[in-house]
């Protein structure tokens, strides 16, 4: 006699269930692609200001203008004081701050961070590139589901953007999942703008 077809559509759908979860189990279990960090850092010339022109963004971000990421740490230290502000939504939003602490995990190279935004839990925080006057780096992570575009200058033009766009790209980012950041300067009520008048 033939199974009755509700009987065959949920031995399919219980068969699917199981296919779906089995593929979500070996994804979470696969390897994380390995992704490349600077061969050195000098801590004290990556320490101030940088200007968060592109992203993958975490949740807060996601609407984020004229954003700046601040460092600054103790003299021989590898605790990593984070001030990192942002307007929300404009040009004219409100002011966000977040005051997360890096940790350097790799002193070798000094590229390879902890950042902690709650404790006593530290997010993977890679500086993946940075150019040789410090005035250009991208941070990462290995998932490939955040990144930081950051640059000294406060504006940049399209084609400078468009190339860091790329580099990341080249890392293993999806380029649709990467927003430019709107910076416009100066910005009278921006804690970075009032540091520098």
């Amino acid at each position: 006699m033939d199974t009755a077809p509700w009987i065959r559509v949920l031995t399919r759908g219980a068969a699917s269930a199981t296919l779906i979860f089995a593929l979500a189990f070996l994804g979470a279990c696969a390897p994380l692609k390995p992704l490349a960090t600077a061969a050195a850092v000098d801590l004290d010339r990556f320490m101030g200001d940088w200007y968060v022109q592109g992203h993958v963004p975490a949740g807060a971000e996601k609407t984020a203008h004229n954003a700046v990421e601040s460092y600054a740490r103790a003299p021989g230290s590898t605790r990593i004081d984070t001030t990192y502000v942002f307007r929300k939504g404009g040009f004219d939003g409100k002011l966000k701050t977040m005051e997360p602490t890096g940790f350097v995990v790799d002193t070798n190279t000094n590229a390879t961070w902890g950042m902690r935004i709650i404790w006593p839990f530290k997010a993977e925080y890679l500086i993946a590139y940075l150019d040789g006057d410090y005035s250009e780096t991208i941070i990462a992570r290995r998932k490939r589901d955040y990144a930081w575009i950051m640059t000294r200058d406060a504006e940049i033009d399209d084609a400078r953007y468009e190339a860091l766009v790329e580099r990341l790209v080249g890392m293993g980012y999806v380029p649709t999942e990467i927003r430019r950041v709107p910076q416009r300067w100066p910005d009278a009520g921006h804690p970075v703008s009032q540091g520098s008048d």
